[in-house]
C-alpha cells in the first residue's frame, strides 16, 4: 500500500475515528526527462528572479499573491499556518444525502479512509455499515495541502472512501457550450438506441492502457538496441453523410467486434426514415461572432 497523504479523524457527531488517508488510484503513465539532443544532457528547470536574473534557492522563495498587476502582496507560511482551521485534523461530517443525489461532475480526487490502529476498528466498521444500510453517503469538510476541501465519504467493499469535492462555484457552467438547436427525426434516436443496445456491457475493468503498452515496447526495444516494431494501424472506415447509414454500419461493426455475426448485425430492426425526412436540406447557420467573455479577478478562498 501507498503511505498516507494524510493522517487525522472523522468527526462523526460525537464519535472520533482516527484515520489515514491513502490514495485509492496510482498513475502508471509514463514520464520523460527532457534532454539536450546533442548530448542527451539533462534539461534542469531553474528558478530565476525576474528583477535581477539571479537564480535563487528553495530558501529564497516564498508565497505572494498579485493583487493587480505590478503589485504582489507577501503571505508568509507562518501567517497561513495561524489562519482558522477547524479542519486541518479532522474529517468533519456535516451531513448526510442520498447517493444518487450527487451530481458526479463534484467528484474529484479518491482516497481509501483506512483505520489508524485497533481503537479505531468498531467506530470505523459502525460508520461503514451504517452508510451501506442507509445508501447514503456522508458530506464532510477536512483539510489537505494548506486549503480546506469539500468531500464524500461513501463505501467500496469492506473500506470506506473519501472523494474529494469541488465547491460549487469551482464547476463552469456547461450552458454556453451546447450547441444550436437541430432537428432529429423519431428514427435516428432509435438507431442510436439500437447502437446503444449492442455495445452494452457489464462493466468497465476489461479495458487496457493500449497507448502506454505501446510505449512501453517502443522504450524496452530502444534500451536493447532493437528497432522498434511498426505501430499497427486500426483501419478506418470511409466516410459515411448519412447519419442513419452510420448508424446501420456501427451496429454492424459492433457485433463483428463482440464476435457475432454481422451480416444483418441488428439488435432491432433498424427504423427507416421517411422519404419526406430525407429530401430535408439543413440550411448551413451563418457563422456568429461571439465577444470576448470578460472575467475579473478572483477572491481567493480562505485556506
Amino acid at each position: 500500500m501507498p503511505s498516507a497523504v494524510w493522517s487525522g479523524a472523522i468527526s462523526f457527531g460525537l464519535v472520533t475515528i482516527p484515520i489515514r488517508l491513502l490514495p485509492a488510484a496510482e498513475d502508471h503513465s509514463i514520464h520523460f526527462r527532457r534532454v539536450h539532443l546533442e548530448d542527451m544532457g539533462l534539461v534542469r528547470n531553474r528558478k530565476i528572479c525576474e528583477i535581477d536574473g539571479e537564480e535563487v534557492t528553495s530558501d529564497e522563495i516564498g508565497k505572494g499573491y498579485e493583487v493587480a498587476k505590478d503589485k504582489i502582496i507577501p503571505i508568509s507560511d507562518d501567517e497561513l499556518a495561524d489562519m482558522p482551521l477547524p479542519t486541518a485534523k479532522a474529517i468533519d461530517v456535516v451531513a448526510f444525502v442520498d447517493r444518487d443525489s450527487i451530481d458526479q461532475i463534484r467528484l474529484g480526487d479518491t482516497y481509501y479512509l483506512e483505520a489508524a490502529g485497533e481503537v479505531a476498528a468498531k467506530p470505523y466498521t459502525l460508520l461503514r455499515k451504517a452508510l451501506e444500510r442507509s445508501a447514503k453517503a456522508a458530506v464532510a469538510k477536512y483539510a489537505l495541502r494548506g486549503r480546506e476541501r469539500l468531500g464524500l465519504l461513501s463505501v467500496r467493499e469492506n473500506a470506506m472512501v473519501l472523494h474529494q469535492m469541488h465547491w460549487p462555484d469551482e464547476v463552469r457552467d456547461p450552458a454556453e457550450l451546447a450547441p444550436a438547436p437541430v432537428e432529429l427525426d423519431e428514427g435516428e434516436i432509435e438507431g442510436a438506441l439500437a447502437l446503444m443496445d449492442t455495445m452494452e456491457l457489464d462493466g468497465v475493468s476489461g479495458f487496457r492502457d493500449a497507448y502506454t503498452d505501446a510505449v512501453e515496447q517502443l522504450i524496452r526495444a530502444k534500451a536493447e538496441g532493437r528497432t522498434p516494431a511498426a505501430p499497427k494501424a486500426e483501419a478506418k472506415p470511409g466516410r459515411v453523410v448519412d447519419l442513419m447509414s452510420a448508424l446501420e454500419q456501427s451496429v454492424q461493426q459492433a457485433k463483428k467486434s463482440r464476435g457475432e455475426r454481422g451480416e444483418g448485425a441488428t439488435v432491432h430492426d433498424m427504423p427507416t426514415r421517411k422519404k419526406a425526412a430525407a429530401k430535408k436540406t439543413a440550411k448551413k447557420a451563418p457563422a456568429r461572432k461571439t465577444a470576448a467573455k470578460k472575467t475579473g479577478g478572483r477572491r481567493p478562498r480562505s485556506a
